[in-house]
């Protein structure tokens, strides 16, 4: 097992912001391999796995963790721009489940056991965890799920299935929401529950999607045996970890990074294309670049309470919805430029080069469905911040 290191003795915080930010940069920009930058797909654990030891071995794999507990104890507004680094050299992400929402998970809500047997093997690549929320039917109503654990001696008989569920071919454990009460209120009756992959009765089969790689799988679960010893928190309690798990990936999927980029390759090929000649296309393309500036500006809103310590509340929905549709809207306009071109799949030759247009549009088609489809972000905005009725 390749063991992380855990005493840098390095207080990261002590460091001024500039001085931070230039440490974190340096190492990606030198360590980083090129050609993994700004991947068009989410690199599968065989690809990246030498990056994550990179980065374990530096001690800097879980950099919001505690440093007592192998991380590298990032203050909020460090942590921010160690992620603000990777996207702008645009490292890839690694299947982070682990790292960014079991890790943090058991340090406030889990027992003494289940930190010493399950962080140390995050921090060391041998547990890669996947996320088991959504379901047929249940995937944005979460609260609705159906796979259910019932209590048998000193385990849980779970049977149910899982579905968008990404990256589960390389996954080797993964945290389960499940009913452990079908006559309490449906958020009231759900416990949060960790599996080994290779406990018998899970299945796993992977969903191509239309760009051909397979980021999804539906995940099956058929009279698995679960030890009692692995819930996470209270019998029942499971929804209040869910959903603070739920704020924090969506100020991250809020991101403006993405939008950012996509709008540099709409400016790339537009200048190619001789475009900003065209009046119709400027007026178009200026209403996009000021929505990315006021995506900015929300998101730094948003960081700013983070860096305050601060609970994010429903109304980071805004910005889960505005981040993933103005990502959509550049998606669309890169596709319309291409002209005839724009529906070709791989690279397609522009003036002065070759570019993809495809791949943008591919990835913007789930990202408003991911994380909290944008229909029902909306409905949480509407009962939740406008106290409209239901």
């Amino acid at each position: 097992m390749n063991k992380p290191s855990t005493t840098t003795g390095t207080d990261w915080n002590a460091l001024d912001n500039s001085s931070f930010r230039a440490t974190v940069r340096e190492f990606f920009e030198t360590r980083y391999p090129k050609d993994l930058r700004y991947p068009k797909r989410r690199l599968r654990w065989a690809e990246i796995r030498d990056w994550y030891l990179t980065l374990s071995q530096k001690g800097w794999v879980a950099p919001s963790w505690p440093s007592s507990y192998g991380g590298m104890g990032l203050s909020p507004e460090k942590l921010i721009i160690f992620i603000e680094e990777q996207e702008r050299w645009g490292v890839g992400r690694a299947p982070d489940m682990g790292i960014t929402m079991v890790g943090p998970l058991l340090i406030h809500h889990g027992n003494d056991a289940q930190r010493a047997d399950y962080l140390p093997k995050i921090l060391a690549g041998e547990h890669i965890w996947c996320q088991g929320y959504s379901e047929p039917n249940s995937g944005s109503d979460l609260a609705s799920l159906r796979t259910e654990a019932v209590a048998d001696g000193e385990h849980f008989i779970v049977n149910g299935q899982k579905t968008w569920t990404t990256l589960a071919q390389d996954a080797t454990h993964i945290f389960l929401l499940v009913r452990t009460d079908k006559q309490a209120k449906k958020q009231q009756g759900i416990s949060f529950l960790l599996a080994d992959m290779k406990t018998p009765g899970i299945s796993v089969r992977p969903i191509r999607n239309i760009a051909g790689s397979e980021d999804f799988c539906e995940v099956f679960l058929e009279n698995v045996r679960v030890p009692r010893a692995n819930i996470v928190g209270e019998l029942n309690k499971g929804w209040t970890i869910a959903k603070a798990l739920l704020g924090f990936e969506r100020i991250f999927l809020g991101s403006p990074k993405q939008s950012q980029y996509a709008l540099a390759r709409v400016q790339e090929a537009a200048q190619r294309l001789g475009l900003f000649q065209d009046t119709g296309f400027v007026d178009r393309y200026t209403k996009l670049a000021l929505d990315v500036a006021d995506l900015g500006a929300l998101y730094g809103r948003f960081i700013e309470q983070v860096k305050r310590g601060e609970t994010l509340g429903p109304d980071v929905s805004m910005l889960k919805l505005f981040a993933t549709e103005t990502y959509s809207r550049l998606a669309d306009l890169l596709v319309d430029i291409a002209g005839s071109s724009g529906g070709m799949p791989g690279d397609i030759a522009l003036p002065g080069g070759k570019t993809d247009v495809l791949t943008t549009f591919y990835n913007a088609r789930p990202a408003t469905i991911y994380g909290g489809s944008n229909e029902v972000q909306r409905n949480i905005l509407a009962a939740s911040v406008l106290q409209l009725p239901s």
